[in-house]
């Protein structure tokens, strides 16, 4: 509920006018409209920081419902000493700016959040008409609402800017980026626009078969807003059917994609060997939440990597890829779906819950120069081809990809064992010893069609390799990159394929004194690495549903030094 621990909720905005790639660890400013606020996120707060409130979130209700001692009340008892509170009564203050209009207090108090950002304009310097334009989109068919909102944050903005109390602003200097046009962007709507690329390349038409799941829900709404691209999206009654009829609309030849997260792979597990067993293209989002069972669906993880790699009944080998940042969901999730349709087989695409709903700078991509996806069909037989042979392989391992309704081309589907070659029902042993070989063949080869491992940062050699994975990847980078303006030997790799894993990957890892794999995890990439290369690589672990600070990896990295 409002005003209690649990129902405290925010949002972490970090910038600056030079590159970032995490949130940030400690904050410069925190807004508190409450007790409860304050009270949860206090700890995250630099020595010295500003503390924003609103006043009227500290009566005795709110005090009683964030569980402070009767009497007590933090911004009067002085024990945020040291901290630079700035009190306001932004309810008041809202309602004031609204006071001609007909809403009733309620409606008028849910603009409080615009009173207090266009403060912040202000304080930090900044031009309000980002804001105004992104409200005037949202609320254009609303003018009631739009009028309400611009004005309380003109409202906050001329707050600070006439009121004598304050005296200090801060100025940002605008970024130094690469020319081109960017917009923000989060990291389901990359995913979802780097499946419309996909299928544009491609030349396949989407079929999206879901079922709504925290924090994957977003990428069906937001390819439902597309159909003009030919996209179709399907909402099941459940997990099990969203993903069996992507399996039908891959075998009608479609791109068949599937969303899930979390508890939603598991029950899909079933239907993913058997699209496994069919060897048809298959994407399959799971962006990764805190577990198990229903765990935590609003928190972040990465512990969902063991289930991708080895989460099926059988020797059932799946090619796994992970997106690493919000903006990197376009690029990772259109090499996926080259992989799997390239290579005849589902794919699983990794992403996780602080990616999802992070954002940063996206750059236009040039659409020429993505690379080129590759669909195949078989339209009839071949010369020397008495009766189609559904399972006969061309060098990469892969089978044909033949549409019902083909002429000459009917085969028998379904998940029981194949024959090789003829594709028929066999329980005959060598066969299912020979299908299981070439299954697994097939997705080794896979290495030889993706990129090398490269290094993101450092030498060649030298004492530490940091090797991650998925959403690591900028406080990795943040961390080494001052490690390296320290003198330090210490170098940065990040993994986008992890299933077959680049085929330079073992020499890069043994030129290093040590390897160290920070996960959000209890160390499931470790396991991956140890028994593949012998490595004795080193782990940091953090699971509490929130994502690894700089600061703590410095200190575990500095450990090896």
């Amino acid at each position: 509920p409002i005003g209690t621990l649990p129902g405290v909720s925010g949002y972490q905005l970090h910038f600056s006018s030079n590159s970032i790639h995490t949130p940030g660890d400690a904050f410069d400013v925190l807004v508190a409209m409450n007790a409860a606020a304050l009270k949860v996120n206090i700890k995250h707060l630099k020595k010295g920081g500003k503390i924003i409130v609103n006043v009227d979130g500290f009566d005795a209700k709110n005090l009683r419902l964030a569980n402070y001692p009767d009497g007590v009340n933090p911004i009067e008892d002085g024990s945020l000493e040291g901290y630079e509170v700035i009190r306001m009564d932004v309810t008041k203050m809202t309602r004031e700016a609204l006071k001609d209009d007909k809403m009733g207090t309620k409606e008028k108090d849910r603009a409080k959040n615009m009173f207090v950002l266009g403060f912040l304009y202000w304080m930090y310097g900044r031009d309000t008409a980002s804001t105004e334009q992104f409200l005037k989109e949202k609320f254009g068919r609303k003018p009631e609402i739009l009028d309400s909102n611009l004005r309380v944050l003109r409202a906050g903005y001329n707050y600070g800017d006439t009121t004598e109390t304050f005296t200090t602003q801060y100025q940002v200097e605008k970024a130094k980026m690469k020319v081109g046009s960017y917009r923000s962007i989060m990291g389901n709507q990359a995913l979802a626009y780097g499946l419309i690329a996909a299928s544009v390349k491609s030349g396949l038409p989407l079929f999206l078969g879901t079922y709504p799941i925290t924090p994957a829900s977003d990428i069906l709404h937001e390819l439902a807003k597309h159909k003009n691209f030919g996209i179709r999206t399907f909402q099941a009654e459940d997990e099990i059917s969203g993903i069996s009829a992507a399996i039908g609309a891959a075998y009608g030849g479609h791109l068949g994609v599937t969303t899930t997260s979390g508890p939603g792979m598991a029950l899909k597990t079933e239907a993913m060997g058997l699209a496994l067993m069919l060897e048809l293209p298959l994407v399959i989002v799971d962006v990764q939440r805190g577990g198990p069972s229903t765990g935590l669906p609003t928190k972040t993880e990465q512990s969902d990597l063991l289930q991708a790699v080895y989460g099926r009944n059988g020797e059932s080998p799946m090619p796994v890829v992970a997106a690493s940042t919000p903006s990197d969901c376009f690029e990772a999730v259109y090499e996926a779906t080259r992989i799997a349709v390239e290579h005849m087989t589902p794919v699983i695409l990794l992403s996780d819950g602080y990616i999802a709903n992070g954002a940063e700078p996206w750059q236009f991509p040039n659409t020429e120069a993505l690379r080129p996806i590759h669909a195949e069909f078989k339209t009839e037989l071949g010369h020397n081809e008495p009766k189609f042979q559904p399972y006969l392989r061309n060098e990469k391992g892969v089978r044909p990809w033949a549409v019902p309704g083909t002429a000459g081309l009917e085969h028998r589907i379904g998940g029981l064992e194949k024959e090789n070659v003829s594709g028929n029902v066999s329980y005959d042993p060598e066969n299912h010893q020979t299908m299981v070989k070439l299954r697994q063949e097939k997705v080794d080869k896979i290495a030889q069609y993706i990129p090398e491992q490269a290094l993101d940062n450092g030498p060649e050699t030298g004492k530490v390799l940091v090797l991650g994975w998925g959403s690591t990847y900028g406080v990795i980078k943040t961390a080494v990159k001052e490690l390296l303006g320290e003198g330090h030997a210490v170098a940065h790799a990040h993994l986008r394929y992890i299933r077959p894993f680049p085929r330079n990957l073992g020499d890069l890892l043994k030129r290093y004194d040590t390897v160290l794999i920070p996960e959000i995890n209890n160390g499931q990439l470790i396991r991956l690495i140890r028994d593949q290369y012998l490595v004795d690589a080193k782990g940091y672990h953090k699971v509490m549903g929130v994502p690894i600070t700089k600061a703590e990896l410095l200190e575990a990295i500095r450990e090896y030094l």
